[in-house]
């Protein structure tokens, strides 16, 4: 089978095309043709050689995919061959077949493309995992999303604004700030003009904040919360080492929090899925909610689609398919 492989750790010109056989499944497992794979940050810091693979996880890179089932396995009773579904991965989906735990496979939801729906399932079960899973949410709250229009960003103001949350995005530009706003944001902040910690303050503080910069926005965050408030930290694009006062944290009784996915159990994930699959998934029927693909590549064009995001010239979700 094609494969996208690394040849080295190192920049987006690293990726190549290989070929592997196609992945043997174990019980519990589904093969999956691949459609389409999405691309996430975590496949960016794999490929800088800062995040290797779990054991016994596939060194490919690709946390999600959507396609058609080929092959089951013993303790498969959720799906069959035939079925076209989307995936969260734990790595292995860069390439044209991907084995996958049959638990952590959703339907293609209606109004959605088989081909979008690769680039739902990694940003969908973070951001429910971490923001809205087995945690009371109070409509009116405001929620304070950075990078709002990249993939983890889109998909948390969406959400954010189905539940009934007043949602302010960070964004670099204003045709991003359109973006956000386009997706349900209450108000987008330009970073570049704005301190979103005074507009964020202004508006009473923000109970729930979902960060992927890091470096002096934690600070900063901890200044635009407000008392009671939870900050929930996925990613440090700015930086993971700095220096700052606690003191606030306590004072204003915040929870600081993070996670990374690919390290969760499988029951974790299956009841992520589960919960997303009632909570969530009917939701794109109603049209509620929407993939948000900025663009397919094909394999052979995987650096492009890497040194895109790299340059954070993208909306939504960037995709890769073995089918171009």
């Amino acid at each position: 089978m094609k494969t996208i492989e690394m040849r080295e750790a190192g920049g987006p010109e690293v990726l190549e095309i290989g070929s592997r056989p196609i992945p043997q499944i174990q019980p519990g497992e589904v093969l999956i043709k691949v459609i389409a794979a999405g691309v996430n940050g975590p496949d960016l810091v794999q490929r800088r050689g800062h995040y290797p693979a779990p054991k016994g996880a596939s060194d490919l890179l690709g946390l999600e995919v959507s396609g058609e089932i080929v092959a089951t396995a013993d303790r498969v009773t959720e799906w069959a061959v035939g079925d076209t579904v989307c995936a969260l991965t734990n790595g292995g989906g860069y390439a044209e077949y991907v084995a996958v735990n049959a638990t952590h496979c959703l339907p293609v939801p209606k109004g959605v493309s088989a081909t979008d729906a690769a680039g739902l399932c990694e940003t969908y079960f973070t951001v429910w995992s971490n923001l809205f899973f087995e945690h009371k949410i109070t409509p009116g709250d405001l929620l304070l999303v950075h990078g709002g229009a990249g993939g983890i960003g889109s998909t948390a103001v969406q959400i954010g604004a189905l539940l009934g949350l007043d949602v302010y995005a960070t964004c670099a530009n204003q045709d991003d700030c359109n973006y956000v706003n386009s997706l349900g944001a209450k108000r987008a902040i330009n970073f570049e003009s704005e301190d979103f910690v005074e507009v964020v303050r202004t508006a009473g503080g923000a109970n729930l904040i979902l960060d992927i910069i890091g470096g002096d926005y934690v600070a900063r965050n901890i200044k635009a919360a407000s008392p009671d408030a939870r900050i929930v930290q996925l990613a440090f694009n700015a930086g993971s080492k700095m220096q700052i006062n606690l003191m606030p944290i306590m004072l204003k009784r915040l929870i600081y929090t993070g996670s990374t996915l690919r390290s969760r159990s499988d029951g974790f994930k299956a009841a992520v899925a589960i919960d997303l699959r009632a909570q969530i998934w009917p939701s794109f029927a109603q049209g509620q909610l929407a993939a948000q693909t900025h663009r397919v590549f094909n394999f052979e064009n995987a650096a492009d689609a890497h040194l895109m995001m790299q340059q954070a010239q993208h909306r939504g979700k960037l995709l890769l398919s073995p089918c171009l």
